[in-house]
């Protein structure tokens, strides 16, 4: 069984917090090393003429992922702590970190100067960090949040919500390390009912509230399928 694991994320995907709060408890109970890794569900879902993330003065998940690799510069623990700080703020609060005076007020929050928002914008290769592993989950043939890597092979997954704690939690982790196990096993889905979906919807309520961007999935019907490639945001076509 793996004792560490490289988990890609986008700070405002829902799917991928709630993957997130699980592996942290797998890492609380087996002591395995999480490696945070950056994917950009803006870029991978623009449309042709839109500006990349890396265009625009200021860019949602991007931007929080640039300060995020600042942090993980000077240690992974503080790219831990900010990555669970934004994604309450946003998957559990229904707040904004994606705009800069939340993001500052959620720096000093874990302890860390809110100037560090302002270094990390104006230094270009933190840009250069998440598209190198953007580009490490595209390779792989990813196309969303959360991946996994972890014993050589990239996983998608698991999408969850009420991420499981405790023995569950392990009993999770056996299976998604089974499986990276067996490299020519390329799906295993759970069909999804009708009480799944209103579960799933009850629990994306506040990263509903708190985004900024109009659904463009059957107008503004949510598409549960496809949210762990969440829209961009409004000013995306800028």
């Amino acid at each position: 069984m793996s004792d560490a694991v490289d988990f890609h994320f986008d700070p405002m995907c829902p799917f991928a917090y709630q993957t997130s709060l699980w592996i942290r408890d797998v890492r609380d109970q087996l002591g395995i090393t999480v490696n945070w890794r950056f994917f950009s569900l803006e870029e991978v879902n623009r449309s042709e003429g839109q500006k990349h993330p890396w265009e625009r003065e200021w860019s949602y998940g991007w931007s929080l992922m640039r300060i995020g690799a600042l942090l993980r510069r000077t240690d992974m623990a503080l790219l831990d702590r900010w990555y669970a700080a934004i994604g309450r703020e946003l998957h559990i609060l229904g707040g904004k970190p994606h705009e800069p005076a939340v993001a500052r007020k959620l720096l000093g929050d874990i302890g860390v100067g809110a100037e560090l928002l302002d270094a990390a914008l104006a230094d270009p290769s933190t840009h250069d960090e998440i598209r190198e592993d953007h580009q490490r989950v595209t390779d792989a043939g990813g196309f969303g949040v959360p991946t996994l890597f972890l014993s050589g092979q990239c996983l998608f997954g698991p999408v969850l919500v009420d991420p499981p704690t405790g023995q569950p939690a392990l009993t999770l982790w056996s299976v998604v390390t089974g499986m990276a196990e067996l490299p020519h096993v390329y799906e295993l889905q759970r069909p999804k009912a009708q009480a799944d979906l209103e579960l799933i919807g009850r629990s994306l309520r506040p990263y509903l509230d708190g985004r900024d961007w109009v659904s463009i999935n059957r107008g503004e019907v949510i598409d549960v399928e496809r949210l762990s490639g969440v829209p961009s945001q409004r000013d995306a076509d800028s």
